[in-house]
């Protein structure tokens, strides 16, 4: 709702004129959540109620967080814009200890995250890591309620909701590799809408959106979803762009990392060739794997 509400408050200050109004809707995603996203179906559980009110005219537009958008979209919609990017990197939170390193060995953390599972799992495999559903606020009730000695959650979403000060540290892209197109928002249309797609433009961040692009193509490459621990994260670097990623086993113990810079221009080819790398130096196993 923060989102929508962000987006209706932009739209507003475009254009005065228009009386922009938010449906709220509870997507399955938000239904389920005594079990893990990578055993009800994917992070596609968080778009498809929203898709089916825009293919009925009920919705001009939906306002995602672009790490919950499938790779590949259904024909007839498209990510109209991408906004500017708040912060990209994952966050430890406890209510007694400072770090990741501080943990005793046994520690229950808290993620809902196979992408974040694993990358803690490689470097601190005396944890025991659990699943963690829910928004942030029954999140962080869980982990106040005694549940937890620490979770991790998104930095952005912490920071949207006011609750930075709930941040015991952030974890470096190379402690905690970010999910492709975290941080970010995207404004889902029908391809069809010409005129909404027209309004949304001037909200477009096209740096955002070159980085947000190049790391969905890797993902899509990969065919990234819930149920395959992957990271992908782009930073500008002048008139390129750095695009780090990587894809793991969900125990930690095979890990493959590689990052490649290229132009900004064609961020998609800067994804695709990444992920070729990563499948040659040895992704394609772990992919092989998983799908077994």
């Amino acid at each position: 709702m923060w989102q929508a509400h962000n987006i209706r408050q932009r739209l507003a200050a475009l254009y005065p004129e228009t009386t922009v109004t938010i449906r709220g809707m509870t997507t399955q995603g938000d239904r389920i959540l005594d079990r893990a996203l990578d055993k009800i179906g994917g992070k596609g559980l968080f778009v498809k109620e929203l898709e089916e009110a825009l293919a009925a005219g009920s919705a001009d537009i939906a306002v995602h967080s672009m790490k919950d958008v499938p790779m590949v979209l259904p024909t007839g919609f498209e990510i109209a814009v991408i906004t500017e990017r708040e912060d990209p990197r994952d966050a430890f939170v406890s209510n007694h200890y400072q770090s990741l390193k501080a943990l005793p060995a046994g520690s229950r953390l808290g993620t809902s995250s196979l992408r974040r599972e694993s990358q803690v799992r490689a470097r601190f495999p005396q944890l025991a890591v659990e699943p963690l559903r829910g928004n942030v606020q029954t999140r962080l009730k869980k982990l106040d309620a005694g549940n937890y000695a620490a979770i991790i959650l998104a930095a952005a979403g912490l920071k949207r909701l006011g609750l930075a000060e709930r941040i015991t540290a952030v974890l470096t892209p190379d402690e905690s590799l970010p999910a492709p197109g975290q941080g970010a928002l995207g404004i889902e249309c029908r391809t069809e809408r010409a005129g909404v797609i027209a309004m949304m433009r001037p909200l477009n961040h096209d740096l955002t959106a070159a980085c947000v692009r190049a790391e969905r193509a890797l993902s899509r490459a990969l065919s990234g979803s819930c149920q395959l621990p992957l990271g992908a994260f782009a930073q500008p670097e002048g008139d390129k762009l750095r695009l780090r990623g990587f894809v793991a086993s969900q125990d930690g113990t095979q890990l493959v990392r590689a990052e490649l810079t290229g132009a900004a221009c064609d961020p998609e080819a800067l994804g695709t060739e990444l992920a070729a790398r990563l499948k040659a130096q040895g992704a394609a196993q772990i992919l092989a794997a998983l799908e077994s």
